[in-house]
């Protein structure tokens, strides 16, 4: 049978890679994400789970009249911080799919769903 023996191998390195993947995912679940918005006016900061984390707001920023500003770099520094933790994903996925990851039904990000 010599189709059986690749049929091995491939099953051996699906499940290497399985592995790899699973290890990943937790070592890039344990890990925090910190943006700025308003020039350093408000960090927050959100874990590799996609959970807010931290929002700190400097108080020498705040102006009870503007309200919507500060809301406004809260969401700011919110989004970048989630697309630095979604680019952190995708490259650590990368690097073990060897970037066929998106062709693995779905977004190749080891359950992250980004």
């Amino acid at each position: 049978m010599p189709g059986g023996a690749n049929m091995n191998n491939l099953m051996r390195q699906a499940q290497k890679m399985q592995r790899q993947m699973e290890e990943t995912t937790k070592a890039l679940e344990e890990k925090t994400y910190t943006a700025s918005a308003g020039g350093g006016a408000v960090e927050v900061t959100v874990s590799g789970k996609r959970e807010l984390v931290s929002v700190k707001i400097d108080p020498d920023t705040l102006d009870p009249d503007d309200v919507e500003m500060l809301q406004d770099m809260i969401v700011a520094a919110a989004n970048e911080a989630l697309r630095d933790m979604a680019k952190d994903s995708e490259q650590a996925m990368s690097r073990i799919t060897g970037g066929m990851g998106s062709g693995l039904g779905g977004s190749g990000l080891g359950g992250f769903g980004l």
